[in-house]
């Protein structure tokens, strides 16, 4: 075979020299995925410190607006113990009492008198106008450390966090957001709040639907890989739709429609930042971005902040395709296995399954403790005819109150008049075409 050498040379020097080009530009770009602009400095440095520098056991009074203002800290209880919600309610009413009444004073332009007051004053600078104070008035806030949580967080990741990694590197997308179950859960996949997200990525209902089976029987939102595989195909959708990762972030606590109007409106993520009003787009929707940049700085470097830790390993198991539907508490029995360990390994399955009230549905991969002496398959196909059930799907009847619905008798007033033939197939309301004994018309 004859090459011509000639013209395939410049080919190649081109090749290179464009493989060249998209390696760099994908090196330039790599620094420049979670930019951090001016206008959040502010926010990222005040979320670092909540989660390095403040405990559970501090209430951090703040302006909800200006995040470098602090204003002091307070003791907080622990809220789970005997009337502790309540006081720390009214710890935390108190102090924002005290900073109103002294920013009620500066606006006066009453000179400030004592430490606390002077230290209020030196926030604000000599210029401050009155409107400012009052607006600072209604900005006292109380942020929760989480400097604790945040630790016990990343231990907890040590479990997840390669595999997590790995999904997402394979979806073509940043690595890094892997740390966003920091901000989200602190990386705990039993996590149940107030609106009803649930698991370590904190999935609502509505949202995941669309990428997991969340009902009865199995919730996928509680499964740690499972619904990092939804996270993911959810982030690049937001990339998709907004094109940077500020903004695609904070879609994902704000939804991806929300942060397309605010753009409509304002453009760039800074002008969002520091411009959009929305009476859905607030505190925690401004703050996500900021919130993850602190995150990923404070994860990736954690024994800076936290020294060594013992993270968790990953847990060894063996997943086995389920031919039937299971009972669960029987096929623990037949196995020897503990209900605790197929709920840690399976945490999809909801409480009816353990308790024996819903099957496992066939075809379910399900989580088996890892034995290095033990094929489960083998076991299985041992015991498959004790604790599988096959099902067949029953045609409809025409008794009960089914037929009832769907069948007409012959004193029914449609029979009797109106031209309809008695026995004649009808269609109702129903998921199924009644078909009554049917009579030979044509015949008489």
């Amino acid at each position: 075979m004859n090459l011509n050498y000639k013209r395939l040379f410049p080919a190649v020097i081109l090749t290179a020299i464009l493989t060249a080009t998209v390696f760099c530009s994908d090196a330039r770009a790599e620094s420049d995925i979670f930019p951090e602009p001016s206008v959040i400095q502010p926010n990222v440095s005040f979320w670092k410190k909540i989660y390095t520098e403040y405990s559970s056991n501090h209430g951090v009074l703040h302006d909800s607006r200006k995040l470098n203002i602090i204003y002091g800290v307070i003791e907080l209880v622990d809220p789970d113990r005997y009337g502790g919600r309540k006081t720390n309610k009214n710890r935390i009413k108190k102090a924002k009492k005290k900073y109103k009444a002294i920013l009620a004073k500066l606006m006066r332009r009453q000179a400030p008198v004592g430490p606390v007051e002077q230290q209020v004053a030196g926030l604000f600078g000599p210029d401050t106008k009155p409107a400012e104070f009052r607006a600072a008035m209604r900005n006292i806030r109380c942020q929760t450390g989480q400097k604790d949580r945040f630790r016990d967080g990343v231990i907890r990741s040590g479990a997840y966090l390669d595999e997590i990694k790995r999904i997402f590197r394979s979806k073509g997308l940043p690595v890094d957001l892997a740390y966003l179950p920091h901000v989200e859960s602190s990386f705990n996949p039993k996590a149940y709040s107030k609106f009803g997200a649930a698991g370590m990525w904190q999935f609502t209902r509505s949202t995941g639907k669309h990428y997991m089976k969340v009902g009865y029987t199995i919730d996928e939102r509680r499964d740690p890989i499972i619904s990092s595989y939804a996270a993911a195909k959810l982030l690049r959708h937001n990339y998709r739709k907004l094109h940077n990762w500020p903004m695609a972030l904070t879609a994902y606590n704000h939804g991806v429609n929300g942060m397309l109007r605010a753009r409509r409106k304002k453009g760039s993520y800074e002008r969002i930042f520091t411009q959009y009003r929305s009476r859905i787009f607030k505190f925690a929707s401004r703050n996500f971005y900021s919130e993850f940049l602190a995150a990923l700085e404070a994860a990736k470097n954690y024994r800076r902040y936290f020294g060594d830790l013992k993270l968790d390993t990953p847990v060894k198991s063996r997943e086995v395709v389920l031919k039937g539907y299971v009972s669960l508490p029987q096929m623990a029995r037949h196995l020897n296995l503990k209900m605790a360990e197929l709920r840690q390994l399976n945490p999809a399955l909801r409480h009816p399954v353990f308790r024996g009230q819903k099957y496992v549905p066939k075809g379910y991969h399900l989580k088996l403790p890892y034995r290095n002496d033990a094929d489960w398959e083998i076991l299985l196909a041992k015991f498959e005819d004790k604790f599988y059930k096959h099902y067949q799907k029953k045609k409809p009847h025409l008794h009960g109150p089914t037929g009832r619905y769907h069948r007409r008798n012959r004193q029914d007033p449609w029979c009797q008049t109106g031209g309809f033939d008695c026995g004649q197939q009808f269609k109702f309301p129903g998921d199924h075409l009644c078909q009554p004994e049917l009579k030979n018309s044509a015949a008489g």
